[in-house]
């Protein structure tokens, strides 16, 4: 038997965002050993030394290499500091681009402290509104809803998701919360602060022009009771009731209008409502 025919390698991926980019680079480079037994560990949102060394510790236990994406320096030494004393096979991902850029650009990321700081706020604002949204998507939890920064209501194909996303980049925390024909809303939507809540609409004759491409497109029956005019007429009609009954959200018409605008338009409500400053506007 060969040295390590049989073996299971583990590889240990830190990140302080998600690690998607990591993963994906890694698994680019593992197809050259297809032969060998490997296990991916992702370690996801690693954001301060005293994770980093709970991970570094694990790795070592188990004999791993480790690879890392993170944005800052300071925390990049430290893992290369720790990995290296213990003798952890280790690859920087981003370090050694951003030190290409700074050659690059003639200068030197760190000479920016404060604009870096800012920069790292605005990231890590950036991946929890984006991981907020994705858990609060479609009704899929309403737990932490007070915690929302934006709640869109709206039936089914209003462009709640979209939106949502979208607006996560921007870092806004969105849920969206689906209107269904004589189902009452959960109670926690009226437990919030209700100007965050935005309703949204749409005419009958879009409404019914998507709903039927989407089920052509996943190969369904576009003449079913979802895409028919009969039963989107209820569904409005049933959203525009709630809507009235719940006069402090302001109802936002997105038909025929470009997402970007859309969103524009749902943050500046927003502000205005909540008396944000004018900066928050894109």
């Amino acid at each position: 038997m060969t040295d390590g025919e049989n073996k299971t390698y583990t590889i240990y991926i830190v990140s302080d965002s998600t690690g998607e980019t990591a993963a994906t680079m890694i698994r680019a480079a593992l197809v050259q050993y297809s032969t060998k037994e490997i296990n991916i560990i992702r370690c996801k949102n690693v954001r301060t030394e005293a994770q980093a060394e709970a991970v570094i510790e694990e790795c070592f236990e188990r004999r791993g290499m480790l690879a890392y994406t993170v944005a800052s320096s300071q925390l990049r030494n430290k893992i290369r500091e720790i990995a290296s004393g213990k003798g952890i096979p280790y690859f920087d991902l981003l370090g050694p681009l951003l030190n290409t850029l700074d050659t690059f650009f003639g200068e030197h990321s760190e000479a920016h402290v404060g604009a870096l700081r800012a920069v790292d706020e605005r990231y890590f604002k950036r991946i929890e509104a984006i991981e907020y949204t994705v858990k609060h998507d479609d009704g899929k939890t309403f737990a932490e809803l007070d915690k929302a920064d934006i709640v869109l209501v709206g039936i089914s194909r209003t462009s709640k998701t979209p939106l949502s996303i979208f607006l996560s980049h921007k870092g806004w925390k969105v849920a969206n919360v689906p209107m269904v024909l004589d189902t009452p809303l959960p109670e926690e939507l009226f437990k919030i602060d209700q100007r965050r809540i935005v309703g949204l609409i749409i005419d009958m004759d879009s409404l019914q022009r998507i709903r039927k491409s989407r089920l052509e497109k996943f190969g369904q029956d576009p003449g079913g009771e979802y895409a028919s005019m009969a039963h989107i007429a209820k569904e409005i009609e049933y959203a525009e009731k709630i809507f009235k009954q719940n006069r402090r959200w302001p109802v936002f018409n997105v038909t025929e209008r470009a997402l970007e605008e859309n969103a524009s338009e749902i943050v500046r409500i927003i502000a205005a409502r909540l008396g944000l400053p004018d900066s928050v506007i894109f």
